[in-house]
C-alpha cells in the first residue's frame, strides 16, 4: 500500500528514532560492547535489509541443497513464523516455510526452529551438525556467523531509502558494510548499474544475480500429479497468494508463460478459510479460468480449503546461481574459518 506525502511526513519522525535505535544497537555488537555467540561449525547467514519477499526461502533451500549434495552435515536454523514450534495442536503447521522447507529437503537437511537459535544450533551440533544456514539472520546479530549473506529485491531495492514505519527498510543503507555477498533477485537486468552504484557506495563486497527458475507445476495438495509445460502454457488460471510481494509472483507467471486470466492477493502467510476457498473457485469459474494456481508456501495455508469445482496447482521454484557465487560462498566460509583457528 503507498502512502500519501502527509502520511509520510507524519511517519518520518517515528523513522528517525526507530534508525537511531538500529544505529546504537549496530553500534554497541561493533565495538563489542553486546557479545555475539558462536556456534560450533560453520555458519552461513541468509537476510535482507527490507521487509516483505526478496526469496530468501528458496536462497536458504539452495545453500542447504548445495551443503547436503557436497555430503556436510548441515542443519537449517530458523525462527520460524511469529517464533512458532513447527507444528500446535493436532500436529497442525504453524510456520508455511518450515513446512515447505521440511517437505523439499526430505531429510537430508535438519532443520531447528524457534526463536533460540543458538540454543536450537547446539542442540544441533551435538547430534554432528557443523553446518547452519541462518535464515532471515541479517538482524539476528546474537548469532556470530562466518558470511553474510544480503539479498537485494531488483523491483525495490531499497525500500524507498527510508527505514521503518515510514519506509520499508529494517536498518539503514549502511548496514551493507557487514554483508559479505550480495544477492540481486528478480532483475531483468543483470548486470544493473543503478543498483550497483548505490550498493557501492555502502560495501566492496561481491555481488552476484539469482534467477527464479520454475521447476514443475504441481497438483495441490498432494503434489502428486505435475503438469506439462505444454499443458500449463495452454491453461488459464486464476493466479492467487499469500506472499511478502505478490506483485513479483505474478510477473514470474507472465515472465514463465502462465497466462492468468484473474489474480488474487492476501497478507504474507495468510491462512485461507473454506469460505476464501469458496470464493477463488467461484471467481474462477466467472473468469473463464481452467484451474487455481498458487505458490508452493500457499499450499501449506490451505488446510481449511477443499477444493471441489476445478483442480489447484502450484508452483515448485528455486533458484538459478553462478558456480562463481558458489565459489565466493566457499572461499569466504574457508577464510573466516582460517582466521578464528589462528
Amino acid at each position: 500500500m503507498k502512502r500519501s506525502p502527509g502520511w509520510l511526513r507524519l511517519l518520518w519522525p517515528l523513522s528517525l528514532a526507530y534508525s537511531s535505535v538500529v544505529r546504537a544497537k549496530n553500534w554497541g555488537y561493533a565495538r563489542g560492547i553486546f557479545r555475539q555467540r558462536k556456534l560450533p561449525g560453520t555458519v552461513i547467514g541468509v537476510g535482507n535489509l527490507t521487509v516483505g519477499g526478496t526469496g530468501k526461502t528458496p536462497m536458504v533451500l539452495a545453500i542447504a541443497e548445495r551443503l547436503a549434495g557436497e555430503g556436510k552435515h548441515a542443519a537449517i536454523l530458523t525462527r520460524g513464523y511469529k517464533g512458532a514450534t513447527e507444528a500446535g495442536s493436532g500436529g497442525v503447521p504453524q510456520s508455511d516455510e518450515v513446512a515447505l522447507l521440511r517437505e523439499r529437503l526430505a531429510g537430508k537437511v535438519q532443520l531447528g526452529v524457534g526463536a533460540d537459535r543458538y540454543k536450537n544450533g547446539v542442540t544441533l551440533a551435538r547430534h554432528g551438525i557443523d553446518w547452519f544456514v541462518l535464515d532471515d539472520g541479517f538482524q539476528h546479530r546474537k548469532l556470530a556467523r562466518d558470511v553474510d549473506i544480503v539479498l537485494i529485491d531488483a523491483t525495490d531495492p531499497f525500500g524507498g531509502g527510508v527505514t521503518l514505519p515510514a519506509g520499508r527498510l529494517r536498518e539503514p543503507l549502511s548496514a551493507l558494510r557487514r554483508a559479505g555477498i550480495v544477492v540481486i533477485t528478480r532483475s531483468v537486468q543483470a548486470p544493473s548499474p543503478a543498483i550497483e552504484a548505490v550498493l557501492r557506495r555502502h560495501t566492496q563486497s561481491p555481488v552476484f544475480y539469482a534467477s527464479t527458475r520454475l521447476e514443475s507445476v504441481l497438483r495441490v495438495p498432494r503434489f502428486d500429479v505435475a503438469l506439462t509445460p505444454q499443458d500449463w502454457q495452454k491453461a488459464r488460471f486464476l493466479a492467487f497468494c499469500g506472499i511478502g510481494n505478490p506483485a513479483a509472483f505474478f510477473e514470474d507467471l507472465r515472465n514463465w508463460g502462465l497466462p492468468a486470466v484473474q489474480q488474487r492477493s492476501f497478507r504474507d502467510h495468510h491462512v485461507y478459510t473454506a469460505r476464501e476457498g469458496a470464493e477463488l473457485e467461484q471467481a474462477a469459474v466467472s473468469a473463464g479460468a481452467d484451474a487455481l494456481l498458487c505458490t508452493e508456501k500457499d499450499v501449506w495455508n490451505l488446510r481449511n480449503v477443499q477444493f471441489t469445482k476445478m483442480p489447484a496447482y502450484c508452483c515448485r521454484i528455486s533458484f538459478d546461481l553462478s558456480e562463481n557465487f558458489w565459489s565466493a560462498l566457499t572461499d569466504l566460509a574457508g577464510r573466516k574459518k582460517a582466521g578464528a583457528t589462528q
